[in-house]
């Protein structure tokens, strides 16, 4: 099996020539999507601290971004059947830009969701909840995908970000699932992967119980 280092050699020596050929034209692109992922942290920068202000905590823990790499970029454009353009790219993409939110509660993470799609700014493009809807191996996550405007100097102009939304055991439970399925070529129907199916539940039953303590020492306060 060709390991992710080799795919990722091949992949970018084969577009090579075009990421040459369109680089100026690539790097606007991709300071764009920069852009908008700045605006998304913003957003919820704000939204937390004005959460804080009337709640005495914050619901966010940590935002991650991320941008796609050209070889993640390049091998999704060639597995979909896309044409390789510029145009292409930010037309069929949705996940060249991610933002991973990093909340305290499983409500924090549908407070901030909605708070954000309440925004006029905002579009949603897609939805999946993960949360309440788990995937088979156990990951939850809620999903976005969502357009909003960045303002330049003469023009404005919409762009497209990926949001994922986790609580800190959802995050640190996938963040390992990932390491040890596919970097160890765990198989669906194996035990390892039923452990760690446990493991995703336990998680979530800790996540509910955690929220339950938060409710219960406010309830003590006032």
């Amino acid at each position: 099996m060709e390991n992710n280092d080799n795919k990722q050699y091949h992949t970018i020596k084969k577009f090579q020539p075009w990421l040459e050929q369109y680089r100026d034209e690539y790097l606007e692109l991709m300071a764009y999507y920069r852009c908008a992922m700045m605006e998304v942290e913003t957003k919820f920068r704000v939204l937390n601290e004005e959460y804080s202000l009337r709640h005495e905590r914050n619901p966010i823990d940590s935002i991650k971004s991320r941008l796609k790499t050209p070889e993640s970029i390049f091998e999704k454009i060639e597995r979909r059947g896309y044409e390789l353009s510029i145009e292409s790219i930010e037309r069929n993409l949705d996940d060249v830009a991610g933002i991973r939110l990093i909340c305290k509660c499983p409500s924090d993470i549908y407070m901030l969701c909605d708070a954000l799609l309440r925004q006029d700014d905002v579009i949603l493009v897609e939805k999946k909840d993960y949360v309440k809807e788990p995937k088979a191996n156990g990951y939850r996550s809620l999903h976005l995908i969502i357009a909003l405007p960045i303002f330049l100097h003469d023009h404005k102009k919409i762009m497209t970000v990926e949001i994922q939304f986790r609580t800190i055991a959802m995050d640190w439970w996938a963040t390992l699932e990932h390491e040890i399925r596919y970097k160890k070529n765990i198989n669906d129907d194996s035990e390892i992967a039923r452990r760690l199916l446990a493991c995703a539940e336990t998680c979530f039953e800790i996540d509910t119980e955690i929220e339950r303590i938060y409710v219960d020492s406010l309830k003590k306060r006032y």
